[in-house]
């Protein structure tokens, strides 16, 4: 265990220090890292955010051997997480001393070119109310409306792959809303929706109060009793674990769950974990222990990621342990197609492969992880495998969640190809012109469909 400069344990002391790149300057562990990856780091962070606090600095990080350390590489920026082109434009005007208003002119330029809101956010997912959008809430998916209350839109520390990056980097058009008013209305006239997945960001970066104060104002409506889940996302179980154990009003979150599990609803901390690394602090299994005992269930989900966990066996550990503190395994995720991506693809036949290979491995309850499953614009579609049908080598697909309910768990076919890394870089199999949703996809984007040499 490390010391931070008074010489008290990080992880007992229960302090929580962020650190921008300019903080991050000042520590020693920044001075043990070569110049060359010092500036790699300050150009990148120009354009895709950074932030990482002190338990991950000190307490999760090989400072040993930090460019090979995973939880280093899930925090730290990279030089290829920008293309070539983009890196070189941004550190000449570093090199040359260029003023903040020169270098944030390019960064917007350039982040406008990373895909910042993939698979319609912003164009398919935000409902209306009265007529008018309604700020801070998504709704993709029949059963499920996300939120995204305004004071929990940062995170603990930033993930470099993260797919809500906007949320980080100032953007005007991110997901926000100051209060779950309008939430509520909505949710009030859509009965059909029985999950609030509450997400940023991260909502436990808030105080139990401000989180309280969205949530109890819709447990006590009697218009809201068909919302029977809650879903939390959160990074805070491995990058400040402190939460749930020494936070001072820790006690008072741990109560708002069983308030909630109290009240006959299903409570679910969708935590993210990337790598069985993350989960060594003994605080993790404290604070597992403590979110379990109020009612409440943890389920956990990552993506694949190149450079960080492509590999069955790192998977199968991550699970392993997981299922032994009582969590369960949700998601197997493909990078999405935005920030970084190109840095962290893996190719989906590898993704595929990968996955089989840690099932293989584990036991029955750790096999309820699914996956490898991609977030794309018509919805959550699985990797099933590769397959030889008809004498054609496929990709075996099926829809885990779809825009349309009945699109769900159908299986379809694309053609094989090895490079393939997102879905919309798929072609339909057999020379069939479109797979089988793509003319009511076509109808709810408002395109005109595509030719048939086009694909979907």
């Amino acid at each position: 265990m490390l010391l931070d400069g008074l010489g008290v344990a990080v992880a007992e002391s229960g302090r929580f220090t962020a650190y921008g790149l300019s903080r991050l300057r000042q520590t020693e562990l920044f001075a043990r890292l070569p110049a060359e990856r010092r500036f790699d780091i300050e150009v990148v962070s120009q354009v895709l955010p950074f932030r990482v606090n002190d338990f991950v600095l000190r307490e999760l990080i090989d400072w040993d051997a930090p460019l090979e350390d995973p939880v280093f590489r899930l925090t730290f920026p990279h030089r290829d997480m920008l293309a070539p082109r983009a890196f070189e434009a941004m550190a000449a005007l570093l090199r040359a001393g260029a003023p903040r208003a020169e270098t944030e002119r390019l960064a917007r330029s350039l982040r406008a070119g990373l895909n910042p809101h993939p698979a319609g956010q912003q164009t398919l997912n935000v409902p209306e109310l009265d007529g008018n959008p309604l700020p801070g809430v998504q709704h993709k998916y029949a059963n499920t409306v996300l939120f995204f209350p305004s004071a929990g839109q940062t995170c603990h520390s930033y993930c470099t792959f993260c797919f809500r990056w906007p949320q980080f980097v100032g953007a005007e058009d991110r997901f926000s809303a100051k209060d779950s008013a309008g939430l509520a209305a909505y949710l009030r006239v859509h009965p059909e929706v029985s999950d609030l997945l509450v997400t940023g960001g991260d909502p436990m970066v808030m105080r139990t109060h401000r989180l309280a104060g969205y949530l109890e104002p819709l447990l006590a409506d009697p218009g809201l009793a068909h919302v029977r889940t809650v879903r939390i996302g959160t990074k805070s179980l491995t990058f400040w674990p402190h939460r749930y154990v020494l936070d001072e009003d820790a006690d008072d979150l741990l109560a708002l769950f069983r308030r909630i599990v109290d009240s006959g609803r299903h409570v679910a901390l969708m935590a993210h974990v990337n790598h069985w690394r993350e989960m060594e602090s003994p605080l993790f299994a404290e604070a597992v222990a403590r979110i379990r005992a109020t009612g409440a269930v943890i389920r956990t989900q990552a993506p694949l990621l190149a450079h960080i966990n492509d590999d069955a066996e790192v998977w199968a550990t991550l699970w392993e342990r997981q299922v032994n503190l009582g969590m369960v395994p949700y998601y197997m995720f493909v990078e999405r197609d935005t920030g970084a991506d190109q840095y962290f693809q893996v190719p989906l036949e590898r993704a595929a492969r990968i996955y089989a290979d840690a099932v293989r491995r584990v036991g029955g309850l750790a096999r309820t992880a699914r996956g490898p499953s991609m977030s794309c614009g018509p919805g959550k579609v699985e990797v099933q495998g590769v397959a030889e049908v008809r004498g054609e080598r496929v990709f075996v697909l099926r829809f885990l969640q779809g825009r349309r309910a009945d699109w769900a768990n159908r299986p379809f076919f694309a053609a094989y190809d090895p490079s393939a890394t997102w879905f919309d870089q798929l072609r339909p199999a057999f020379g069939e012109p479109r797979f089988f949703f793509s003319d009511e996809y076509d109808a709810i984007t408002g395109r005109t469909p595509l030719p048939p040499e086009a694909g979907v």
